[in-house]
């Protein structure tokens, strides 16, 4: 009868459960009143337990006398001892070693009050009731909170949202799976490990699984996230390991490092860098000749809060320079710079200098260069976002053409050491105003190559960047947050690509490799079509693509050329040029430039445009000395890239 009972009660409790959305309105204090309330009541319900087990067969009248004032001492002395040891503000889903601890201390001292309480008032209780007490008081109170969060699991289960698999069954991913188990937009569903001889035990309630398995259960729908947490994973091994995880169909989110939790970064679960558009591997930059060509040496970077010149000041870091230089005409730019790396630098006793100015105030340069001793220069201040800068022809020549003359004039002047440009793909047969702004910075600087004594002019090239600001793939981030859709402006439009890491560090071997003239590229492999990696990312994110006759999934646009886009773009204006460098990646060109006269009339003529405000000249101007520039809008003749 008892069982029957029990069984109605709790299908009872869960049908409430089921049709109650109000419980999870519950104040935290109301929900402390209700833990108080069953708290006080076991008191009672475990002093009768233990004297029915005690007498089996009855418990004797003389014994049920002396037991009712016990039983009133102890029902008023419960609520007391809950209170003290704070028992109503144990967490239901967060039942610890601490919690049982607790529950455990507050069952002795329950039984201790018993003990003294039939010893003080001579109730003649048997010896063994206020033990009974306490063994039956932890039992209930445990089991009563064991059972409750079954209940509710069970009842709310279907409110659970994504379905996680946690990478990772050591601490970190067991306090995750604890946390996960609080929320209603996600569920965990399994832990994965690599270690072999934790598969198929059960952790934390999850079954501990193998990578294969875990790509079986995503394909099958079963897993639609995967969370990895092994925050004490070297670098490497975790690139290596999102590397692996970068195919599936579904998010993959990393939990910050323990160091990155601590100092503020991270708060948040990041999602995984699509460094695997790359379809390439990594090129290794990693080589004695970068630490050697900056080590105590004062290296000045113009755009230093820019996504090429921050990295590079972050790379700095590590070849030891006596000076880095942060020049920047942006003040949000520089002080980001600034407060990012001043303190490291600091601890590794090298001195940082943050400079306010523009590329083209002749007089600024030359006073930053004289006044903190610069022996290197890294010139990566340009305008390079192709449709502003195509809104915008003056300031892109001015800031790109002649902000480059400006530094590459002071810097040989001041006889600095070498001096290096950012340049870009686009400047190879360009058909928008900042390729063609950019290659006049090159000619520039070929120019200042020929006929420097005591600096070395070179510069590098490369393609798109993954993750710099303005590359499509922030934009295409963007756009797939919010549902897409996402646009390309044609099907076959393809780029080149790289990570901000390897160019920031083909950069810094163009300084070390210099010899003056030359022009350094990465081997990036095949370019990559743009449509497929918009594909890719949606993908990545967890989410489909839009497919024609679909009413689901997020649809990529096809919006058009814009003025003066390439469908290709190429990294060498003669490949034929190219010489080995002692990297194998790494490619030098010795290509044609204009004589010191042609580059003084082009620089002229792109003054004096600017001067008049008259963008008609300056595009004259470009198509007379930048080969295979066309004027914006114009039809180019397509030419595929080389490999």
């Amino acid at each position: 009868m008892w069982l029957c009972v029990a069984a109605f009660v709790l299908r009872f409790v869960l049908w409430f459960l089921e049709n109650n959305v109000t419980l999870n309105k519950l104040s935290r204090r109301q929900k402390r009143y209700i833990f108080l309330s069953f708290d006080s009541a076991l008191v009672p319900v475990a002093l009768v337990l233990a004297y029915v087990l005690r007498f089996s067969d009855g418990v004797p009248r003389a014994h049920v006398e002396a037991a009712l004032p016990l039983l009133i001492i102890m029902s008023l002395f419960g609520p007391v001892v809950a209170v003290t040891l704070r028992l109503p503000w144990i967490k239901l889903m967060a039942l610890d070693m601490t919690a049982l601890g607790r529950i455990a201390l507050a069952a002795v001292m329950l039984g201790l009050a018993a003990m003294s309480a039939s010893y003080l008032l001579a109730l003649g209780a048997p010896r063994s009731i206020p033990i009974l007490l306490m063994v039956l008081f932890f039992t209930l109170s445990v089991g009563g909170r064991m059972l409750a969060a079954i209940i509710l699991n069970a009842a709310f289960r279907g409110n659970k949202g994504v379905s996680v698999a946690i990478y990772g069954a050591g601490a970190a991913g067991i306090q995750l799976a604890s946390a996960l188990r609080q929320s209603t937009e996600v569920h965990p569903v399994t832990f994965v490990d690599d270690n072999p001889t934790l598969h198929g035990l059960i952790i934390s309630g999850l079954s501990v699984i193998s990578a294969d398995r875990m790509r079986a259960m995503v394909m099958q729908g079963q897993v639609a996230q995967i969370l990895v947490a092994m925050p004490s994973l070297p670098k490497a091994q975790t690139e290596a390991l999102l590397a692996g995880l970068a195919d599936l169909p579904c998010e993959v989110q990393v939990l910050p490092s323990y160091v990155d939790m601590i100092a503020g970064r991270g708060a948040e679960m990041k999602t995984v860098s699509p460094d695997a558009l790359l379809g390439r591997d990594k090129v290794a930059l990693d080589v004695p000749d970068i630490a050697k060509a900056y080590a105590g040496r004062s290296v000045m970077v113009t755009g230093a809060g820019g996504s090429i010149g921050s990295e590079l000041c972050r790379q700095l870091l590590e070849c030891n320079p006596a000076r880095i230089v942060f020049y920047e005409q942006s003040e949000l730019a520089l002080y980001q710079i600034d407060r990012e790396l001043r303190a490291a630098a600091t601890d590794r006793g090298i001195e940082v200098a943050a400079r306010l100015g523009s590329v083209i105030d002749a007089r600024r340069v030359g006073d930053v260069i004289a006044d903190e001793a610069v022996e290197i220069i890294l010139h990566a201040a340009a305008y390079k976002h192709v449709p502003l800068v195509e809104d915008n022809e003056l300031e892109g020549a001015r800031n790109n053409t002649i902000g480059t003359q400006v530094v590459a004039a002071a810097a040989e002047a001041a006889g600095v050491e070498r001096f290096i440009l950012v340049s870009t793909d686009k400047a190879v047969r360009p058909t928008n105003i900042m390729g063609a702004t950019k290659r006049m910075a090159e000619l520039v600087v070929q120019d200042m190559a020929s006929r420097a004594q005591n600096t070395r002019f070179s510069m590098v090239r490369f393609g798109n960047v993954l993750g710099s600001s303005g590359s499509v793939l922030p934009l295409f981030q963007d756009q797939i947050a919010v549902g897409g859709p996402v646009t390309v402006t044609h099907p076959e439009v393809t780029r080149y690509f790289m990570t901000i890491p390897e160019a920031a560090r083909l950069v810094l071997l163009a300084g070390a490799y210099s010899t003056g003239g030359d022009v350094f590229v990465l081997d990036m492999g095949q370019p990559k079509r743009i449509l497929d990696i918009a594909r890719r990312m949606i993908e990545m994110s967890g989410a489909k693509v839009r497919e024609e006759g679909d009413s689901d999934g997020i649809e990529i646009k096809i919006t058009g050329l814009r003025p003066g886009e390439k469908l290709y773009e190429e990294l060498l204006i003669n490949p034929d040029s190219m010489i080995p460098t002692p990297h194998s990646k790494i490619l030098r060109a010795q290509e044609t430039c204009l004589s010191q006269i042609e580059v003084a009339g082009m620089i002229r003529e792109v003054k004096n445009a600017i001067e008049a405000s008259d963008p008609k000249t300056l595009r004259t101007t470009l198509k007379t000395f930048v080969n295979g520039y066309q004027r914006a809008g114009a039809q180019p003749e397509q030419t595929k890239a080389n490999p």
